[in-house]
């Protein structure tokens, strides 16, 4: 079973991992921002409307792949091709989405720890290019499309910010450039399971490096599975880890119950409390701090964003303090909706099921020089969230199910063997010795009535009275002490 689960080049196992044959799809709901004109009235909290969800058909392919035998692992990046999904999908692409300007408030996070001249560079830039704190927007331009602004337009022409921190793409849109692309993700190194089934899909190293470099300590380490392959055997009572490229680091789902796919006993592994906390409730986190602690239940990437205040948490802030649920008005965390989960089959620990879940939110707060959001309130906004679910096929689990089997039918065969063994271990010196006594009891009669001249028709198997001569039996003679002798041994 474990040479078959091997990733190696040509197998069954790489095959399906190259080009996933499962179908896939991204859902996205977007939070519609609905009284934008009160935010800086700090009596008021935001008002959101949840749309969606939008669906896009995901056609995910490993691209650029290496084999590295002298440590069993193999190279690749993750490349995806998205189509919408009219049909599957509760709005269209050209909906409007009124939401946070994105571009101006990355301006205003980079410049936060910035001394007062490039501060009031970038406050002139937003105020001559008149940059508002709300824009709206079409569904396609804030996700693959993306959309032009002028703030873009200088930042690439001119350093506006530094060369430290560099512009990378001519438009904004959170998934822009991501359809039909390897580059945004990175470089993934991770473990064959050729000579070690137990490190099956682990990573080794994430763009060259063990270590990300965006998180101090433990948190920095590159770890965990790459997202398709785990160990086999899981335990109940344990965990498992996960890394994931757009947070740039690992979190840890733990066991919550056992449930049922396709007929398939699974263990599902959530992400709880512990997942999005940052040392304020488990001390082993605090190294996710990143140097500016807030409330568990949000995980900051800002640090591996160029510094723009991006955090990330559950759907509706599920698993969170109820701090950032109070702060605006429209979530509703429920675990059956929000919920990131994996499913895994104890055995082989193929995922049976699996719901990635993901909240994109921006921290809006006072900056100093910057005339757009100096009076502006500390608040944590939503701005929309993901979800990518797919469970194995039945035909799959059909053939899951017999690999399974196969262990429990070689016990059953051990077990039955093993019974046979006792019993033949306690019969056979039976029955031998139950042989032996009646080869000794037949000889003692044989010797009785020879001597008493009478001739046996049928003795023993091996009986002592038989000659070999030059390997042929001779013959035996009776002596008789009364008449007849001789006509008695011509009989015999």
């Amino acid at each position: 079973m474990a040479k078959e689960m091997a990733i190696r080049p040509g197998s069954k196992s790489f095959e399906t991992w190259r080009v996933p044959p499962i179908p896939m799809s991204l859902d996205v709901y977007f939070f519609n921002w609905t009284n934008s004109e009160d935010f800086m009235n700090k009596t008021i909290k935001p008002v959101l409307q949840e749309l969606g969800p939008y669906r896009f058909t995901e056609k995910p392919e490993k691209v650029d792949i290496v084999w590295h035998p002298e440590n069993a692992s193999i190279s690749f990046r993750k490349k995806s091709i998205f189509f919408f999904d009219q049909e599957g999908s509760s709005g269209y692409l050209h909906d409007n989405i009124t939401a946070l300007n994105i571009i101006a408030l990355s301006a205003a996070g980079r410049a936060i720890n910035w001394d007062y001249v490039r501060q009031k560079s970038v406050s002139i830039g937003l105020n001559m290019y008149e940059q508002p704190m709300a824009v709206t927007r079409t569904v396609d331009e804030l996700l693959f499309e993306g959309y032009s602004d002028d703030m873009i337009d200088v930042a690439r022409e001119f350093p506006l910010f530094g060369a430290d921190v560099p512009v990378l793409f001519d438009k904004f849109g959170w998934f822009y450039t991501r359809n039909n692309s390897a580059e945004l993700t990175g470089y993934f190194n991770m473990y064959t399971g050729v000579d070690d089934i137990n490190k099956l899909g682990q990573m080794y190293s994430w763009n060259f490096n063990s270590t990300t470099n965006f998180f101090g300590g433990s948190c920095g380490k590159v770890q965990g599975s790459a997202g398709e392959f785990y160990p086999p055997r899981p335990q109940p009572s344990g965990s498992i880890m996960l890394f994931t490229a757009e947070l740039c680091r690992y979190i840890t789902l733990d066991y919550t119950e056992t449930v049922t796919i396709h007929g398939l006993e699974g263990y599902k592994f959530s992400g709880t409390t512990k997942t999005v906390d940052n040392g304020t409730k488990y001390p082993e986190n605090q190294c996710f701090c990143s140097g500016k602690c807030v409330p568990s239940g949000v995980i900051d990437v800002s640090a591996c964003r160029f510094g723009t205040p991006v955090y990330m948490s559950f759907p509706h802030y599920y698993n969170a303090d109820p701090y950032y649920v109070n702060q605006v008005e429209g979530l509703t965390p429920n675990k059956d909706k929000h919920e990131f989960y994996m499913v895994l089959e104890p055995l082989t620990g193929v995922v049976l099921e699996a719901s990635g879940r993901f909240q994109i939110n921006m921290l809006v707060q006072p900056v100093k020089n910057i005339k757009l959001y100096e009076d502006a309130p500390y608040v944590f906004m939503p701005l929309l969230w993901f979800e990518q679910k797919v469970t194995i096929p039945e035909a799959m689990a059909n053939e899951l199910r017999m690999v399974v089997a196969i262990p429990t039918t070689g016990q059953i065969c051990a077990s039955v063997i093993f019974i046979i063994g006792l019993v033949m271990l306690v019969i056979l010196p039976i029955r031998r010795m139950y042989r032996q006594k009646y080869k000794v009891d037949t000889t003692e009669k044989v010797k009785a009535k020879l001597d008493n001249g009478v001739a046996v028709e049928k003795g023993p198997e091996i009986s002592p009275l038989l000659e070999k001569k030059n390997g042929f039996l001779g013959t035996v003679t009776f002596k008789s002490n009364g008449a007849n002798s001789d006509t008695n041994e011509k009989k015999n």
